[in-house]
């Protein structure tokens, strides 16, 4: 790889990242709050791109421009093409069914809005309130929860939304265990509105046996994947 082709590949390299910020595409890897980092690393790429190739072509005439670099330089394609080539769907039942719940006690419980119209809520807010606050507030509310399904070893459904702390890579999942008019068909990675009430009933994770509380479904009915399909909520 000479110095010409490791200016294109930074240059490619930080396009590919202000593409990436600039789209929902960093939501697959980052959570939503590191795009201004996504869109500076593309930008810092791509001005480091544009001064080595002014330096080679400023350097002294004697100068070799076609020194080339190790072989093992064009590893760094890796990621370019990583990038351009593939977009990983976001974590889903799979990874759910093998994590325990991530589940942790919020530092407090702020006031939720009043009035007769169904409360939307986070899969990640209701089970901390369901759990830690025995669901004080949630009682006589119709609640609204939007999350994916998956299934245990015995065919428990779950709701769940997968948090995460950083990016991709370290996704852990809260659950919700459902009861109720739940639909006799449940696929594994649908996702679904679910509108009901609070219950005490509660469980425990069969993977890392952590409290599971469980939402009573009045209806269920399938919506389309949400642009950004992780949760931030349980560990803001």
């Amino acid at each position: 790889m000479n110095r010409l082709a490791q200016t294109a590949l930074l240059f490619l390299l930080g396009a590919t990242l202000l593409h990436a910020g600039t789209t929902d595409l960093y939501l697959r890897y980052v959570k939503e709050g590191l795009r201004p980092l996504v869109l500076l690393a593309g930008a810092v790429l791509i001005t480091t791109a544009a001064a080595t190739l002014w330096y080679d072509r400023r350097s002294a005439p004697g100068h070799d421009h076609h020194h080339r670099e190790p072989r093992v330089s064009w590893l760094l394609t890796l990621p370019v093409l990583a990038l351009i080539l593939v977009a990983p769907p976001a974590l889903g039942s799979y990874s759910a069914a093998h994590t325990g719940t991530a589940l942790t006690k919020p530092f407090g419980f702020p006031a939720l809005p009043t009035g007769d119209a169904p409360l939307r809520l986070a899969v990640a807010d209701y089970a901390g309130r369901a759990i830690y606050d025995d669901g004080r507030s949630l009682r006589d509310r119709e609640l609204k929860i939007t999350g994916f399904i998956t299934l245990d070893r015995t065919g428990t459904p779950y709701l769940v939304r997968m948090g995460l702390n950083c990016c991709a890579a370290d996704a852990q999942p809260v659950k919700i265990a459902l009861t109720g008019d739940i639909p006799p068909v449940l696929r594994p990675d649908t996702w679904l509105e679910i509108t009901g009430r609070y219950t005490p009933r509660r469980t425990k994770d069969p993977v890392n046996n952590g409290p599971v509380p469980y939402l009573q479904v009045t209806t269920a009915r399938p919506v389309p994947t949400p642009h950004d399909p992780y949760d931030e909520t349980w560990n803001t």
